[in-house]
């Protein structure tokens, strides 16, 4: 039974196929992890936080923010086995994160990765809420929210104070330093970074990040967590970018300047797919991200390291402004049609 909140209602087991075409997911093969989880004890640390005992087994999930990551998690929180519980600001978020998360599930069955039963448990661990009180017993609480300081700052301030004191706090920013999230909140010491990438039910990776008060328990549990996702996690430090982005936004940036120099975007693709074998060109790849989000990325980084290739590309900005982002608008470096 979901918690006493609105629209808490968990997944009807009806198998019902939701409407495409939401961008919360790329149509992609997405490798389906059923197995049951063991529950986490995480590693006691001598030098954990002050205050902070990270001393309870991970069995509930929450996520805030059911955009295209946090839609994304949830997925991958519920088909790992555990009861997972999405929050949105509004009723109509929360059903469409539902219908999206019902349609790639149900995707799986009929690419036969996974049976009707397993997708009626997957769709049975997940249940949705508009209250933030009702993430109030979950073990480890993940945001996905909007990528700005002051609503996260808001949301981990509230979270801190509704959550049990042994809960993990973890923010899936993918640019905003950890330790100025975790200034927000009492128990800095319980606040991490857990960085998924899209479509984050098919890549694997996961940087769980340390900012400078944040406790080895929390960071051992979160990180056996992920694997228990069938993630695969590593260590990161509170820096700018992290790792990946650290090197591929500064990387993307100089190939989408190569443009300026006469350079196609189909022969940049092709050059960087077939002669270094990235999976996709960086065109392609901006145009997943979100054009915005790029931009987004790219200036806070030049923005903590000073370091010009960090900095967005004019082309970029002109592209936003016209409101060509990529997918999720259907035009970007390329047209798509949904």
């Amino acid at each position: 039974m979901g918690p006493a909140g609105k629209d808490c209602r968990p997944f009807s087991s009806d198998g019902r196929e939701a409407r495409a075409g939401h961008g919360q997911h790329e149509e992609a093969e997405q490798e389906e992890n059923e197995e049951k989880p063991r529950h986490l004890t995480p590693r006691r640390a001598s030098d954990a936080g002050p205050s902070l005992s990270i001393d309870r087994v991970i069995h509930r999930v929450g996520v805030v923010g059911l955009g295209t990551m946090g839609a994304g998690i949830a997925q991958v929180s519920a088909q790992a086995g555990f009861e997972t519980i999405g929050r949105e600001v509004s009723e109509e978020l929360c059903e469409r994160a539902r219908e999206t998360i019902a349609h790639y599930v149900g995707r799986a069955v009929e690419k036969g990765n996974a049976t009707a039963e397993e997708r009626n448990a997957t769709l049975g661990r997940l249940s949705f809420t508009t209250e933030l009180a009702d993430l109030a017993d979950c073990d480890l609480v993940i945001e996905a929210i909007v990528e700005e300081l002051e609503p996260k700052r808001e949301v981990f301030a509230e979270l801190d104070r509704l959550a049990a004191p042994d809960a993990i706090l973890a923010s899936n920013t993918s640019a905003i330093p950890i330790h100025s999230i975790a200034e927000a909140t009492q128990h800095p010491e319980r606040v991490i970074g857990m960085h998924f990438f899209n479509p984050a039910p098919l890549l694997p990776l996961v940087e769980i990040i340390r900012a400078e008060k944040s406790s080895d328990a929390a960071l051992s549990a979160a990180f056996e967590w992920a694997e228990q996702a069938g993630k695969q996690p590593v260590r990161a430090n509170d820096t700018p970018g992290f790792i990946v982005n650290r090197i591929l936004i500064p990387t993307l940036n100089e190939c989408i300047r190569l443009l300026d120099e006469g350079i196609t975007v189909e022969d940049l693709d092709k050059a960087m797919t077939m002669g270094v074998g990235w999976p996709m060109g960086p065109c392609t790849l901006v145009d997943l991200v979100g054009i915005d989000i790029h931009i987004h990325a790219a200036e806070a980084m030049y923005e903590a390291t000073g370091d010009e290739r960090a900095k967005p590309p004019e082309r970029l900005r002109e592209m936003a402004a016209e409101g060509r982002l990529g997918r999720k608008t259907g035009r970007g470096f390329y047209e798509y049609t949904k």
